[in-house]
């Protein structure tokens, strides 16, 4: 059988991949008191089928002040343990692994969704505006909501939400849980000396910084079985204007390997508000290095993301141990069946085993 990295099995702990692309968390904003809906099976019906390795579900509110947006899904009530053992179960049914990224947005929540103008809810509208959430009492941006800096006993009750809907994750049927510390949500505002200006425990240097993150995946830890694997999506590095670097970012993945945590997922950008990441030009595999300088200085596995489109460069990054798995969003999104195309483009021997069921069906039909 020739030998084509990208889709080769992968594991971590007691679960196992198929192949090593795995479905990148896309926020819905379609939940109906952070319940997923019918958008979601649907949503996450066509990936069940699409020969991915692995998936990673939305931002997922680990509180009501935690979430986004209102159409944001949450983890903190037994209706949504619910919602989401729909969604699990079509992953399984697959025999797909699938996992749960929990959030807290921090200043970036109360927002309201992309198609309303993604900006901060106002006072009176229909979905009226909470109170927001961050180390520091710094707005998202400029004429945005001011959040309201947490105190040391806050801090303790987010960690205890983080570990309370990592238990209902469990009983929501995911195979695991990634800890969203990127993208400027609350746990990259920690880690962030652009948004945390605290002199505390929690501020100042980056081993007070991180003290948050591992903090939570500490508390997560304890609640997975030992066979479940521990994800943590990190941003390496700050948007433009930002201050956090990859050597702050390497500092917190020995840390959270200390913790139990098995794979990071290397993104970055979100400080200061947006995604353009400092110093860098967005093309395709530009975060790559992140992934690959981790993977090598600390020994913990790495997924890499953000615009790998082209199959040729996902099977590379693995062939060339740069990163264990890509993660793919908008390469997904303009074609479902990416990973059966990149069979092709890469000469699979077994198109089939990576095929949706029904073009496994014509297939057959055509022989």
């Amino acid at each position: 059988m020739t030998d084509i990295p990208l889709f080769s099995p992968f594991s971590l702990r007691g679960v196992t991949a198929k192949n090593r692309i795995m479905l990148a968390p896309m926020c819905q904003y379609q939940a109906e008191d952070g319940v997923p809906s019918g958008w979601h099976r649907a949503h996450h019906g066509r990936y069940a089928t699409s020969g991915v390795g692995s998936a990673v579900v939305e931002a997922t509110g680990v509180n009501p002040a935690g979430r986004i947006s209102p159409g944001c899904p949450g983890l903190y009530n037994d209706a949504q343990v619910e919602g989401w053992r729909r969604i699990t179960a079509l992953y399984h049914a697959e025999e797909i692994p699938v996992f749960v990224q929990l959030n807290h947005a921090g200043a970036k929540a109360s927002t309201m969704r992309p198609w309303d103008g993604g900006g901060p809810l106002e006072p009176g509208s229909s979905e009226p505006p909470w109170q927001t959430y961050a180390p520091s009492a710094i707005p998202a941006r400029e004429g945005w909501h001011t959040p309201k800096a947490l105190t040391v006993e806050e801090i303790a009750g987010i960690i205890d939400d983080f570990a309370a809907a990592a238990r209902r994750a469990l009983d929501a049927g995911f195979d695991g849980v990634e800890i969203h510390g990127a993208h400027g949500y609350l746990l990259h505002e920690f880690m962030s000396p652009f948004s945390n200006k605290r002199d505390d425990d929690y501020g100042g240097p980056v081993e007070n910084r991180m003290r948050l993150p591992v903090e939570v995946a500490r508390a997560i830890r304890a609640v997975l079985p030992d066979d479940m694997p521990l994800l943590y999506r990190a941003s390496c590095v700050d948007g433009e204007g930002g201050s956090l670097t990859l050597d702050d970012t390497v500092a917190l993945c020995h840390a959270l390997k200390a913790e139990g945590v098995d794979l990071i997922d290397a993104s970055g950008g979100g400080i200061p508000a947006g995604m353009r990441i400092a110093q860098q030009k967005p093309e395709p595999g530009f975060q790559v290095p992140y992934s690959e300088r981790i993977k090598a200085e600390t020994g913990l596995a790495t997924a890499s993301v953000g615009m790998i489109t082209e199959p040729e460069m996902a099977n590379d990054i693995v062939a060339e141990g740069k990163a264990d798995l890509v993660a793919l969003a908008r390469g997904m999104l303009r074609d479902p069946a990416w990973p059966y195309h990149a069979a092709q483009a890469l000469g699979h021997p077994e198109p089939a085993s990576v095929l949706p069921k029904l073009y496994a069906f014509y297939l057959k039909l055509a022989s």
